[in-house]
This record gives structure tokens, sequence and C-alpha cells, in this order.
């Protein structure tokens, strides 16, 4: 598995909206829910805030990779979204998030999430796709970036 076949164009937001981390999270949320991939949206975002509260998920260089681990989904989501003005996720360098990823998956395989968990950060570490993600425009284009970067990996296994 590929990160693309699980981060699809309907869940790409540009540009996000909300002007706080949490309002951040619901929208990014809201694109799971309007494609029926989650029942119990605010026992997600609980489980998300939760693992917020352990340590933040901002990891500097404008990124920020909420996440949670819950039995409220049987399947692995991520979502994507790009905020062009930024939003502060207490950040390791104090610098606001512009592109925000939502990993959201099943207690029951952890390693799997360790793994996604990886591949984006190996994925986003590096300043020219940062670059690429902030100048798109469209959602298509930003899954066109990860689908060309991710074509040098390879699959995720479960």
């Amino acid at each position: 598995m590929k990160l693309v076949d699980l981060l699809q164009i309907n869940y790409i937001k540009y540009p996000l909206t909300a002007s706080n981390k949490v309002d951040v999270i619901k929208e990014l949320l809201a694109l799971f829910s309007e494609n029926n991939l989650i029942q119990n949206h605010e026992e997600v975002l609980k489980a998300v805030l939760e693992r917020e509260k352990i340590l933040s998920t901002g990891l500097g260089n404008g990124v920020a990779l909420p996440h949670c681990k819950t039995n409220s989904v049987e399947e692995f989501m991520i979502a994507l979204g790009i905020h062009p003005k930024g939003v502060d996720f207490q950040s390791l360098d104090h610098k606001p998030a512009h592109i925000i990823f939502l990993l959201v998956g099943p207690e029951s395989k952890p390693g799997f999430h360790i793994r996604l968990l990886s591949r984006i950060s190996r994925i986003i570490s590096k300043e020219d796709v940062r670059k690429q993600i902030l100048a798109g425009k469209s959602p298509e284009e930003i899954y066109q970036i990860f689908q060309a970067e991710e074509a040098n990996f390879f699959e995720i296994s479960l």
C-alpha cells in the first residue's frame, strides 16, 4: 500500500479556512464524514485531541501531523489540508503550520500506523516537496506531487 492509496483527492482540502488547531482538525475530519468513512465524528475528534494533549503534532517547517488510533474506525484514512496563512500547532520551531496531515487508524494495527507516520514524515521532510505542495493550487495538483514523490518508495505492508 502507498500513501496515495489512502490520501485520495477527495481528502485534500485547499485552502483550509479555520483559524485555529481544533477547527482545522474538525475541517479535515469533515472530509472523512462527507465521504462516509467515519460514523462517530465526535469520538474520532476526541481521540485526535487526546493525542494532541500528550505532545503537539506540530513538526516544524510549516508542517503538522495530528493523528490517532481509535476503535471508532476500522480502516486507515489520511486527509491533507493546506492553510495559506498558517495555524498555530504549538510546533517545535514555534512557527505556524501550513501543511496539515490528519491520520486516523484503528487501534488494532499500531505497527502500520507507525509506518504511515514515518512515510509521511520522510516525504514531507524534503524542503522541495513542501515548496511544491505550498505552490499547488488544487487538490489534484497536490495529489500529483505526492504520487510522483511516492513513486520512489516501496509499498508499506500491513
